[in-house]
């Protein structure tokens, strides 16, 4: 028991690095590449052409692997969690690993291609996964107090941002009410993240 409390502090401490290191990298890609800024999606610093798409690509994959540690830190018993961390890990990996086109164009109001439909659904998937795997901790009375109230925090934030950018896309389309939205749910998430991950880490050493 107690080499498994390790290796899930372990895992909880790589959580919060890589959710760093992969916020920085994003950030930078889109700060200084060559998109619309606040007026485009977040995924448009990934589009080939984009001299920052390693950058943006590093980053997305780092924040891949942060979920994939949050779920191995998880307690045994928040297997749900767990579970839906694992599958935000693969929507996110998939959506770093297939970038859209210029624009990232999506329907009903641009015409999109398939690589566009799979990088779009494979982030909207990854999202919405984060955000239940919230929600499914906050209903576990063995996540602990201090993770049910992070979590309690996280969805009551990002629920109705994710609300909101949904029906912002399918209402306006791209544009700066969609790109600020996308924004602060993706920082949601990160924060969410980091902060799950270093209380992970202490409840796991304290033990």
């Amino acid at each position: 028991m107690a080499d498994a409390g390790v290796l899930r502090a372990a895992a909880a401490s790589a959580a919060a690095g890589c959710v760093v290191a992969g916020a920085v990298a994003v950030t930078v890609a889109v700060a200084a590449g060559p998109g619309p800024g606040l007026t485009g999606y977040v995924s448009e610093a990934g589009v080939t052409d984009s001299g920052y798409a390693g950058a943006y690509r590093i980053g997305v994959f780092a924040l891949a692997a942060a979920l994939l540690l949050l779920a191995a830190a998880l307690p045994p018993a928040l297997r749900a969690a767990a579970g839906l961390l694992v599958a935000g890990a693969a929507g996110t990996a998939l959506s770093g690993a297939v970038a859209c086109s210029t624009g990232c164009p999506l329907p009903p109001f641009e015409a999109a291609t398939v690589a566009d439909l799979v990088h779009g659904g494979a982030s909207i998937a990854a999202t919405a996964a984060v955000v239940f795997a919230m929600l499914a901790l906050v209903r576990h009375p063995a996540a602990g107090r201090a993770l049910r109230r992070v979590a309690g925090v996280g969805a009551a934030l990002a629920l109705p941002l994710s609300g909101a950018v949904g029906l912002a896309m399918l209402l306006v389309g791209r544009g700066g009410l969609v790109g600020v939205l996308e924004r602060l749910l993706l920082a949601v998430a990160a924060g969410w993240g980091l902060v799950t991950a270093a209380v992970l880490g202490l409840a796991h050493r304290r033990s």
